[in-house]
């Protein structure tokens, strides 16, 4: 993607993927807006190929450990995964109860036009910041996942936030079809 300094030189090698709101809005402090990844993620799983080890959903990021073994390769995954959840997410704060809705159209549709990379709204910054796990320790990254919302101050133990694969990794079932490691 452009501007990335963390080029996705291997479609199929797995990649730790940081995924950020532009200017680090905090869009995902609804449920409905969460559950969009989620179904997103589970069918990117079942359809496109993805093979998904951890994720979590902060409130203005999304961080994953996966890879994607059809042609569709981690880029393709990533471009449609991210066109997909942007329509749908300013579909909703169109249509649902939404008290910041002005302000957030407003900042999406600034950053589309000055960015010219979005027809009308731009939801996710360029940068992926796709990190190569071939010389990574892979549970060193996924434990940075699940803590994510124990350094946020959200939970008190990693698996109690639903919006994680912390679950799976604790021996239940979370909200994706994870592969656990």
């Amino acid at each position: 993607m452009s501007g990335d300094r963390y080029k996705i030189q291997d479609q199929h090698a797995c990649y730790f993927i940081t995924m950020t709101v532009v200017h680090w809005i905090d869009v995902f402090s609804r449920r409905d807006y969460k559950d969009v990844i989620v179904e997103s993620l589970n069918y990117c799983i079942a359809h496109k190929g993805l093979n998904l080890y951890a994720w979590v959903i902060m409130s203005n990021h999304i961080h994953i450990v996966g890879k994607v073994e059809t042609e569709l390769g981690m880029s393709g995954f990533l471009r449609d995964f991210k066109k997909f959840t942007s329509k749908k997410i300013m579909e909703l704060i169109q249509e649902i109860p939404e008290s910041r809705r002005d302000w957030l159209l407003d900042k999406f549709s600034f950053e589309a036009r000055r960015t010219g990379r979005a027809e009308n709204y731009k939801l996710w910054k360029d940068d992926n910041h796709a990190i190569d796990m071939s010389t990574i320790d892979m549970m060193n990254k996924i434990d940075y996942i699940h803590d994510n919302p124990l350094r946020a101050g959200l939970v008190h133990e990693p698996d109690q936030y639903v919006y994680s694969s912390a679950t799976d990794y604790a021996g239940g079932k979370g909200m994706v079809n994870v592969t656990v490691v």
